[in-house]
Order: structure tokens, then sequence, then C-alpha cells
């Protein structure tokens, strides 16, 4: 059986733009501690939230 955690048990980072919760993925395996944006849209819309 392969070792799977549970998804509670999973990292979790606050996107800066929409202030939600965003949940590790395998993707982002590599790069985790450079994530700041749970999706692109968040990260293109980052400028428009600074006034």
């Amino acid at each position: 059986m392969a070792k799977q955690r549970a998804k509670s048990d999973l990292p979790t980072k606050m996107c800066p733009v929409c202030d939600r919760p965003f949940t590790w993925r395998k993707k982002w395996a590599d790069c985790w501690d450079e994530v700041k944006y749970c999706s692109d849209r968040c990260r293109r819309r980052r400028n428009s939230n600074e006034n």
C-alpha cells in the first residue's frame, strides 16, 4: 500500500490577494516555499490589490 496523507494533514497557506487558504499540491512539491498565490488569477491581480 502507498503511504498517503489525509487532506487535513497537508500544509496550507493564505493567499494575500483573496485571503483564502490553499493547500499543498503535488505540482508544487519542488517549489512550495516560493508559492505565494492560490491561482494564476490571484497572481495576475496581485498589484491591483495594493492601494
